[in-house]
This record gives structure tokens, C-alpha cells and sequence, in this order.
């Protein structure tokens, strides 16, 4: 038996999300079918988080067991050649048995992408929010600024979610421009349901002016989800980078 560790690109525009689902094409299904393809087995994959339906990933981990004899680094190769066009695992490798993708995460980062021009971009249209209306990002910057260390991030969380916990760190947040698209990346300890999405809307409405920077401190006071404002649409989120030390 080999613990074998992916590194997976993907577009998920065509997607339910990454967690396999009834009556929805999702992201594991559609690996976990081709890693069967080529090994014969049914397996399990375990990602690192549940990506939602129309995000996108740069850096998704996942790992799986296997009888395969195909060596943990060829398995890039010959998944790919079975996959469809908008997955691609970029690096594969075996792993010690006690590895586990989600558990043993240590720190995550996501980007948000929005094209902050006047008319939309059909080119961008799956992989940015076209926001049309002004954003001054500097008004951005000092509400993200709030936001960085431990908090209880429940604010940010969608309602229905089941955790134990809300407490969460997150170590920093960076906001910049180039040309029209905006780009804001986050990295933490770890994230609940849509807080990134979440935590992204709000940070569009301090930078239309219509919250002030300060305002996220009533935000995570409040421990309430109405307080924080509208969840960024999927598109324009992606997983870039899971860490593991």
C-alpha cells in the first residue's frame, strides 16, 4: 500500500464543486474515475478543502491509497492523459502513510481576481467578478488590516454551516492593482464556508465607499452574518497554495 500525493490545477467552471455530490459532476468524482482507469482500484481521495461549485485552483492537494506498482511520480503523466481538459495534475509524488491532505495543512492562501473596467470582459468572464464601479483600494488595504491575526471569523461565515469552532487566524492580506484587475490574496491558518468570498465583499464595499475601513471591527463583534455584507460570486476565487511544515 503507497500514500500517493497530487498537486492539481483546475478550472471549475464546469463543476459542482470539489466534493463528490449525488446528481452533480464534481471535481473528486471525475479524478477519482481516472486514478480507477488507471490503477483498477476504486479509491478515495482526500483534498485539502472543499473548493465550491465555479472556484477555481492553481494548487489543490489531495492524496489517495494505492496497490498500484506505478511509481508516485509517474502518476502525473498518465493522469493526464486521461483527464479532462480543465484538470491537470502538476506534480505527483509518494508520501509517508501518516500524510493526509486536509489534517495536515498547516497554512492556506487564495486569490481573488476582479476586473474593475467599465464594460465586462467576455475573455475573464469565469476567472474575475467584473465590478464596474470605482474601488479605492488604499480604503482596502486599511479594512484587510483588521482582519489579520486570530479572530472569530463567524461574521464571515454563511449560515447552515456546522463547525465547532469559528476561530480563526489569518496572517496576512494583500490588495493590489494592475491595469484594470484588482487582485487580493489571503493566507491563513484556515478558512470557514465562504469566509474568503465573504471577507472579499465586504472589502468591495469599503472600497466603494459605502463602509468605512473601522466598520469591520462591529463586522466581527457582531458574530453575525448579516452584519458582513454580499458573498463575492465563485469565479473570481482561486486556491492557489496549500503549505505544509
Amino acid at each position: 500500500m503507497k500514500n500517493i500525493k497530487l498537486i492539481i490545477e483546475y478550472d471549475g467552471t464546469n463543476y459542482s464543486g470539489w466534493q463528490n455530490q449525488e446528481n452533480a459532476v464534481t471535481l473528486q468524482e471525475v479524478i477519482e474515475k481516472s486514478i480507477g482507469q488507471i490503477t483498477g482500484e476504486i479509491v478515495r481521495l482526500i483534498g485539502s478543502g472543499r473548493t465550491d461549485g465555479g472556484v477555481h485552483a492553481l494548487g489543490q492537494v489531495a492524496n489517495f491509497l494505492t496497490n498500484s506498482t506505478i511509481p508516485g511520480e509517474k502518476f502525473k503523466k498518465v493522469l493526464n492523459n486521461v483527464l479532462p481538459e480543465d484538470i491537470a495534475i502538476i506534480d505527483s509524488m509518494e508520501v509517508d502513510m501518516d500524510f493526509h491532505s486536509r489534517f495536515s495543512a498547516t497554512r492556506k492562501r487564495y486569490r481573488y481576481v476582479i476586473y474593475n473596467g467599465n464594460m465586462p470582459s467576455p475573455i475573464h468572464r469565469y476567472y474575475s467578478l467584473h465590478y464596474k464601479y470605482d474601488l479605492d483600494i488604499d480604503r482596502m488595504k486599511q479594512g484587510a488590516q483588521y482582519l489579520i491575526g486570530e479572530h472569530d471569523f463567524e461574521s464571515f461565515m454563511n449560515k447552515g454551516s456546522i463547525v465547532k469552532d469559528t476561530i480563526r487566524t489569518i496572517y496576512e492580506i494583500n490588495i493590489y492593482r494592475q491595469g484594470n484587475f484588482i487582485e487580493i490574496t489571503i493566507e491563513g491558518n484556515s478558512f470557514l464556508k465562504y469566509m474568503v468570498r465573504n471577507i472579499v465583499g465586504t472589502l468591495i464595499v469599503i472600497g466603494n465607499k459605502r463602509k468605512e475601513p473601522q466598520d469591520i471591527l462591529n463586522i466581527l463583534r457582531a458574530k453575525n452574518r448579516e452584519a458582513a455584507c454580499k458573498t463575492a460570486p465563485p469565479c473570481g476565487l482561486f486556491l492557489e497554495k496549500v503549505y505544509y511544515e
